[in-house]
């Protein structure tokens, strides 16, 4: 286990435009879906009730938004080393990660790059991610500002 104290920091001199951050993969099973919604208090059935899910338009039960943002932004922190280094941080929700039931479930593959350094004296750089799920885009405009050492 690594923490902000063992973890080399990123310094900003050292990051340039187009710098690739290691890509991630996150499973997301029907069980992920229900200790997210303990911990997150959202119990809309749309995440956990196939029945439900479907007669409201849905091809099957779906992830949440928030959830999906979350692992999507790890990508920045496991690699910046530490999460308060996160200035700023959004997305647009353009798809639903479905997830259907069974052993597998879904995936959520992230991938971040940094696409601008905006302030020297701030030391911070905005990373952009493409995070997707069964071969379609599930976030959009995704972009954390990211204060650097």
């Amino acid at each position: 286990m690594t923490t902000a104290s063992t973890t080399a920091k990123i310094r900003y001199e050292d990051v340039e435009v187009g710098t690739e951050l290691p890509a991630q993969t996150f499973p997301v099973t029907r069980a992920t879906l229900v200790r997210y919604a303990g911990a997150s208090g959202d119990f809309n059935p749309i995440h956990w009730n196939e029945k439900f899910a479907k007669e409201v338009g849905l091809p099957d039960v779906i992830a949440h938004g928030m959830f999906t943002m979350a692992e999507a932004i790890r990508v920045v922190t496991d690699w910046v080393g530490d999460p308060a280094a996160v200035a700023e941080y959004g997305v647009r929700f353009t798809k639903p990660v479905v997830v259907p039931n069974d052993d597998e479930g879904a995936v959520v593959e992230v991938s971040a790059k940094v696409a601008a350094k905006l302030d020297d004296d701030a030391r911070t750089v905005r990373v952009d991610l493409t995070a997707m799920s069964a071969g379609q885009k599930v976030l959009g405009m995704s972009r954390a500002v990211v204060r650097l050492a």
